[in-house]
């Protein structure tokens, strides 16, 4: 029951990163509303996850937040480590593709865990396993929007970033079965999501929006990224 309900979130993820690579034309409106996404997934959704999960303290800080603030940290420092190497290479292009491939990357762990998350939701109870599916199907699409985007702003090819979709959208499915053989520790759980929720906040705010707004200071692309961080609480609030 859990594998076919997750193949919702893996038809979801699809008509995300379908949505993303059809506005093209729009690029600015796009990043904008990727932006926005991601800052509503990080702050709405990720977080208050990780908070429950690990919120234990660690030197008077919760142990989340830690892991957030070293998630950031090291999203950071890869970027800046792989832009050196391409600069002492004499790339001169800005754009390194392998951060875009690795931050996807991180999407489809974060997927393969949402179906994980399905999984075990259902081993609990039917009804349990339904409410959990339907959050994650619906923000699902924020995370095959994300995918695309992330993969191909950073100069990959449409060939790569629909790869990594593809493969974003199969991670639900394969997590959802593979709780017929093991169980996450919540612990665990909490900590990933409070990681990968600084890792993803720092290509928000530092590479998705002041991209967007560079070539297109336009009030459109503000009222996109502040949409779609709306949309991440109307999901958020509807599945609770």
């Amino acid at each position: 029951m859990a594998v076919f309900v997750a193949l919702g979130a893996f038809l979801m993820t699809l008509f995300g990163g379908w949505t993303a690579q059809r506005v093209t034309d729009r690029r600015h409106l796009v990043l904008g509303l990727a932006g926005g996404l991601m800052l509503g997934v990080v702050g709405l959704d990720l977080l208050p996850e990780a908070l429950e999960a690990a919120g234990h303290e660690v030197f008077g800080v919760p142990q989340a937040l830690l892991l957030f603030v070293g998630g950031f940290l090291v999203a950071h420092m890869v970027e800046r480590l792989l832009a050196v190497g391409r600069a002492a290479h004499g790339a001169r292009d800005r754009k390194t593709p392998e951060v875009g491939l690795t931050a996807a990357a991180a999407m489809v762990g974060h997927s393969l865990l949402d179906g994980v998350a399905i999984g075990a939701a259902f081993q609990v109870g039917d009804t349990m396993g339904v409410t959990v599916a339907l959050a994650v199907i619906a923000h699902d699409f924020a995370d095959g929007f994300n995918t695309y985007t992330l993969t191909s702003l950073y100069g990959n090819t449409r060939a790569k970033a629909l790869a990594m979709l593809f493969a974003d959208a199969c991670a639900p499915v394969v997590g959802a079965a593979s709780t017929l053989l093991f169980t996450l520790p919540v612990e665990l759980l909490g900590s990933y999501l409070g990681f990968f929720g600084g890792a993803l906040l720092y290509l928000a705010a530092a590479e998705i929006l002041p991209e967007a707004h560079h070539p297109h200071p336009a009030r459109s692309t503000l009222f996109c990224t502040a949409a779609g961080a709306g949309f991440i609480w109307l999901v958020t609030g509807l599945a609770e």
